[in-house]
């Protein structure tokens, strides 16, 4: 019996094994690797630091879109790769977030609505999962996501540039412009979130209504017999 067992679990491991080193999981891995190296350049706090954790930062983003296009592409969309990809952005996010916090760049209560909106839609989507219930992205969780990229790359430039705009050469304030753009994506977190909620409720309100009707012939075949 545990030789049938051990010979079950080693596809098993191959096959998660397999999953984890494919370019576009490896690609997800790099984004929450560079983590730290981030944060330790924004505690820096110097104009060059910044400017580098800056470029860190965007290329890290770009990986995102990069290992989502190609794991479709590449037909590599995996179970594990579905768990890091969320798990990598909310990291990258939270971890700047609180790096700005620890520098008094950033309010408390930004942090804690953002991180609040994340661990209940979390929370939300485990239960879905649970239920059987598929809830898909909706556009408003995408300017979220849009709009806190954005905001996150002025904040962490912060430091005021000086641009030749064409018609004129002026300063330009990066951070002023990430904390217009957080207030954006906040505004789209929270509208998101009572939307996945709603449409949650929607989900659930059916799925158990069908499920109900499925059981109702039965009961009555039951009470015939």
């Amino acid at each position: 019996m545990d030789a049938v067992r051990q010979r079950s679990r080693r596809p098993i491991r191959k096959t998660l094994l397999q999953e984890f080193f494919n370019l576009p999981n490896i690609l997800t891995l790099a984004r929450i690797v560079v983590i730290p190296a981030v944060c330790l350049m924004m505690l820096e706090d110097t104009l060059v630091s910044a400017f580098l954790a800056t470029v860190l930062y965007s290329a890290a983003a770009l990986t995102d879109w990069i290992d989502g296009y190609l794991a479709r592409r590449s037909k590599q969309i995996t179970l594990i790769g579905k768990f890091l990809d969320p798990l990598a952005d909310k990291l990258i996010v939270l971890s700047i977030l609180l790096t700005l916090l620890a520098m008094k760049r950033m309010d408390l209560w930004i942090v804690a609505v953002i991180l609040a909106r994340e661990i209940t839609i979390t929370g939300l989507r485990a239960i879905a999962s649970s239920e059987g219930l598929v809830i898909d992205a909706k556009p408003l969780g995408k300017y979220k996501t849009a709009f806190q990229m954005i905001a996150l790359v002025g904040l962490v430039l912060h430091y005021p540039y000086v641009i030749n705009f064409g018609i004129y050469i002026g300063e330009f304030d990066f951070h002023r412009m990430g904390m217009v753009f957080l207030y954006l994506s906040l505004v789209f977190s929270i509208t998101s979130a009572i939307d996945y909620f709603s449409g949650f409720l929607r989900e659930l309100k059916r799925i158990r209504a069908s499920r109900d009707e499925e059981a109702e012939p039965t009961a009555d075949a039951q009470e015939d017999d």
